[in-house]
């Protein structure tokens, strides 16, 4: 009987070790394509897993940034439309896996963003509201977070600069969000932790404004 015990959780240990195995292949398969500017497969690929891996949030919301991110520059509304709206699905995904993730609701906060970029005229007044409120939600949940940080100071210096004001006022989040990427160690496999080059570059602009 403890052989077959034995031998069962021998099994059962291989099978959970293929399928972690799996998952951080096909996870760095799909960072290695985005790193190579293959947006379409890699948001592909974070689909994919995403549907393999269904009480992981990091999947979907890797789908989502590229398809968030895509969206900035086009001209084309329709496309616009079609790629926000996937992005929106995956988010809600996420948020339905981890209620309150600081992380997810910044980057519907993106979302919102990039909505307002396309046609300030058309969703500036409906969603401009929405993202403030998002932001100060990300931060009371995470103030030590710095892509929170980080985040709402680019959101409040972007709208010092549509309102005609100075950017300088937000510098000092800008380096305090350095400062907290400096210090931020041990995170979880995966999770989000870009941020500190655009913080430094967005800090020096800030100097000479």
């Amino acid at each position: 009987m403890k052989k077959v015990l034995l031998q069962l959780s021998i099994f059962v240990f291989t099978i959970t070790l293929s399928a972690q195995t799996n998952y951080d292949k096909g996870m760095q398969k799909a960072f290695q394509l985005w790193g190579q500017n293959k947006t379409q497969e890699a948001s592909q690929l974070f689909e994919r897993i995403s549907k393999a891996e269904k009480e992981n949030w990091l999947p979907v919301y890797y789908a989502a940034t590229i398809e968030i991110l895509g969206t900035f520059g086009m001209k084309d509304e329709v496309k616009l439309n079609s790629k926000l709206t996937k992005a929106q699905a995956f988010l809600d995904t996420a948020e339905s896996i981890l209620p309150n993730n600081p992380e997810v609701i910044i980057t519907q906060a993106l979302l919102n963003t990039a909505y307002i970029n396309f046609d300030a005229q058309k969703y500036g007044m409906t969603l401009s509201g929405k993202n403030m409120a998002l932001y100060e939600k990300a931060l009371q949940l995470a103030p030590n977070n710095p892509r929170v940080v980080l985040a709402k100071a680019e959101w409040d210096m972007g709208s010092a600069r549509f309102f005609g004001k100075s950017t300088k006022p937000y510098c000092n989040q800008v380096q305090k969000a350095i400062t907290l990427f400096e210090k931020e160690k041990d995170l979880p496999k995966y999770y989000p932790s870009k941020g500190l080059e655009r913080a430094k570059k967005i800090l020096a602009q800030c100097e000479k404004e």
